[in-house]
């Protein structure tokens, strides 16, 4: 029974190679009018603000708190901030006291935490300062007005 079993195994592992390399020289699947399908994934052609996003890829090129944010937060914290739990627990800037205070929420982006990785690398001073303004002022947070603005020069001060 074992060699029956073994054979079995080896018959399909043989099988499943051969079909990958068939499935490897057969042509691409033609669209409607005899086009490719994938031709247009091929001859992507980037735009000059294309460009500029991908030119630096060690660093964000987004500015403004909201296309940082867009851009480098929501991914995890969600697109309205209510954070989500799954793979990993990403907490909520929605209505999040913890971020009244505008040094809290730089410190955590520039050096990170638990899971969220630091930022400091790839964000600008007033980039970190950008996007910790948007999110005390959204999301239902309302922070400003008391605890007032974050700044390049406070960013600055707390990489020190």
């Amino acid at each position: 029974m074992k060699t029956l079993t073994k054979t079995l195994l080896a018959a399909g592992l043989l099988t499943g190679a051969a079909l990958t390399a068939i499935a490897q020289d057969a042509p691409a699947p033609e669209a409607e009018g005899g086009e490719s399908r994938t031709s247009e994934f091929r001859t992507f052609d980037p735009t000059e603000d294309d460009w500029e996003t991908f030119r630096s890829s060690g660093e964000i090129t987004h500015q403004g708190g909201e296309a940082v944010y867009n851009s480098v937060c929501a991914g995890c914290h969600m697109p309205e901030g209510e954070g989500a739990d799954g793979a990993g627990y990403y907490p909520a800037l929605a209505d999040n006291e913890m971020i009244a205070a505008p040094s809290y929420p730089t410190y955590v982006i520039l050096e990170g935490q638990k899971a969220m990785p630091p930022f400091a690398g790839i964000l600008d001073d007033q980039q970190v300062a950008d996007v910790v303004n948007y999110i005390r002022s959204n999301f239902g947070n309302d922070f400003i007005e008391e605890w007032g603005e974050a700044t390049a020069e406070d960013v600055e001060a707390t990489r020190q």
